[in-house]
């Protein structure tokens, strides 16, 4: 495999992830009553799909084919959220949870693509400023969490 085509699907599994996050936070909205949460979630979202676009153009700029859409997995995790909120007695608090399990869960995938020695210094510099907006968001999220349990 070459090394273009290497970088690119490491970005490829990350896109992916960056699309199944933006839409967990789209479905959080439909889960949740506080206007406050919705903002919060929304404003999740579009920075999820910011990443998405950046990622995207790093792929092409190596001749490589973007995913275009999430995983699977994803959309099973979303459909079993939003049948667990139907069923919580606190649907913020329950919404909250998998919120932050996702984004523990995106953190592992960008700190392992961060171990890795063999990307370009650009690429680094991206997956870093997404890694520390997605621990913000985590921190955000537990605060949140705690108010409303």
């Amino acid at each position: 495999m070459k090394y273009s085509e290497e970088i690119s699907n490491k970005l490829n599994e990350l896109l992916i992830k960056n699309y199944d996050a933006e839409k967990g936070y789209l479905n959080a909205i439909e889960n949740v009553d506080s206007d406050k949460l919705k903002m919060y979630f929304k404003r999740r979202a579009s920075e999820r799909s910011e990443f998405a676009k950046e990622l995207r153009t790093e792929i092409l700029q190596y001749g490589e084919i973007p995913e275009d859409s999430g995983s699977f997995k994803g959309t099973m995790h979303r459909n079993w959220t939003s049948l667990k909120a139907t069923f919580s007695s606190n649907n913020e608090e329950m919404v909250l949870e998998e919120a932050i399990n996702g984004e523990e869960a995106s953190l592992e995938e960008y700190n392992e693509l961060l171990k890795e020695r063999n990307m370009p210094p650009s690429i680094d510099s991206l997956l870093l400023k997404h890694k520390t907006a997605i621990q913000s968001a985590i921190n955000t999220e537990k605060v949140h969490e705690e108010l409303v349990s």
